[in-house]
């Protein structure tokens, strides 16, 4: 119990009045919202509730203003999940057989004319709900320190640096709820928002930025969204390197504020072999490159200070593009990879590309006869085949081509 206990005693330090701003590092922000003691997070949750609890404090401590629809929180309660953008059920609290979230938001009020929100997800799995790639008996807890701590902990570094600079616009931060049963809290926002939409600059959204690797590579989406982001993304990267995507539309909060037609950017420093497994833990992440990604975005923010509202341009859904899977690899792909074919990044146990000998690293370059150039071009490779299919698999390993068969 000794996480909980130190979650609680600095949440009363923080509620304390007549305290001084205490100082919390991403690091320990990390390591008190994947602790055990929260369980994973989970939406609806008491465990859930004792995080958002944490961010209203650290809101507070940073000197943000209440904007949620009772204080720093704004509740929802609802049964169906399965279009999260359009047939989601909300329904009345007092409702039988409903779910609960509360989304955090908080207000740094410049008194300007328009506001750029930043947000980022705070819930999990739990003990291991849908969307777990945990595959053992015995239910364990999945902390979710990449999968969303990380973001939660940028978002709250962000706020520090943000005081009294870039003041031409307001700043509403929002961590969001239930985003893992389908951008349920951000979906719920849009449609029930606290401040004027018509008003929002833009949206930056950060989901999983806590793994940066020893390339600096980081993938952006939502580029396509704004004809002035590519511009200035490239003019503020730095040492980072930058894989962009056009589309604002993905499997993260961003989406919700795209479909309003408001520009959007998401940051994410890539999968692994931990992602929505029990083994997501704060010792893993690297602090040093979530710093690098903090000065990164406020660099943005800095540059579009002055801009007022930017101009928005819709994307195509590359997610349409894709088809059915009738069948899979068994592979984490390497979503940072710029070059040509498809980078493997874990292979899963006893699934057809560790059957067949494929390693992580390995670029696979030929399905078939099908070329692969890039992620785009293996996932409609992979739709192509079905059960019980024998291909040809050309991979590249360090210098070496080679060809294995694999058996779906």
């Amino acid at each position: 119990m000794k996480p909980l206990y130190s979650l609680l005693v600095i949440v009363l330090l923080m509620s304390c009045k007549e305290m001084q701003p205490l100082e919390v590092s991403m690091r320990e922000d990390v390591t008190l919202l994947a602790s055990d003691s929260l369980h994973g997070r989970q939406t609806g949750t008491s465990y859930e509730i004792l995080a958002a609890g944490y961010i209203a404090e650290r809101f507070k401590n940073l000197g943000l203003e209440p904007k949620g629809t009772n204080g720093y929180f704004q509740e929802f309660s609802f049964k169906d999940k399965s279009d999260p953008h359009g047939n989601v059920n909300y329904v009345s609290k007092s409702d039988d057989s409903t779910i609960t979230g509360t989304n955090v938001i908080g207000y740094l009020n410049n008194k300007a004319e328009n506001t750029i929100v930043i947000g980022a997800h705070y819930d999990h799995l739990g003990m291991g709900i849908e969307g777990s790639l945990y595959r053992g008996e015995t239910p364990q807890i999945h902390n979710g320190a990449d999968d969303n701590a990380s973001g939660v902990a940028v978002m709250l570094n962000i706020i520090k640096n943000l005081k009294s600079v870039n003041t031409a616009n307001n700043y509403l931060f929002i961590a969001f709820s239930g985003e893992e049963m389908g951008l349920l809290g951000s979906n719920f926002y849009v449609k029930n928002p606290t401040i004027d939409l018509k008003k929002v600059a833009y949206m930056l959204n950060m989901d999983m930025v806590g793994r940066l690797n020893n390339e600096k590579t980081i993938a952006v989406h939502g580029v396509g969204t704004s004809p002035i982001f590519k511009q200035v993304l490239f003019a503020n990267k730095g040492e980072l390197n930058l894989t962009e995507h056009e589309s604002g539309v993905g499997p993260s909060d961003h989406t919700s504020f795209y479909l309003m037609d408001i520009p959007v950017l998401h940051f994410f420093t890539g999968q692994h072999e931990d992602y929505h497994k029990p083994s997501d833990d704060s010792d893993k992440l690297n602090y040093d490159g979530m710093e690098i990604i903090t000065q990164f975005i406020l660099s943005i923010i800095t540059e579009l200070n002055d801009d007022e509202k930017i101009a928005f341009r819709k994307t195509k859904n590359e997610s349409q593009e894709v088809p059915a899977f009738k069948v899979t690899l068994g592979v984490v792909p390497d979503y940072l990879f710029n070059g040509k074919g498809m980078r493997i990044d874990g292979v899963s146990e006893d699934k057809p590309a560790q059957k067949a000998g494929m390693q992580k690293g390995d670029i696979v370059v030929k399905m078939g006869d099908n070329e692969i150039l890039d992620m785009m071009s293996y996932m409609k490779s992979l739709g192509k085949f079905e059960k019980g299919n024998t291909i040809k698999v050309t991979i590249k390993r360090n210098e070496e081509t080679l060809v294995l068969n694999v058996t779906f």
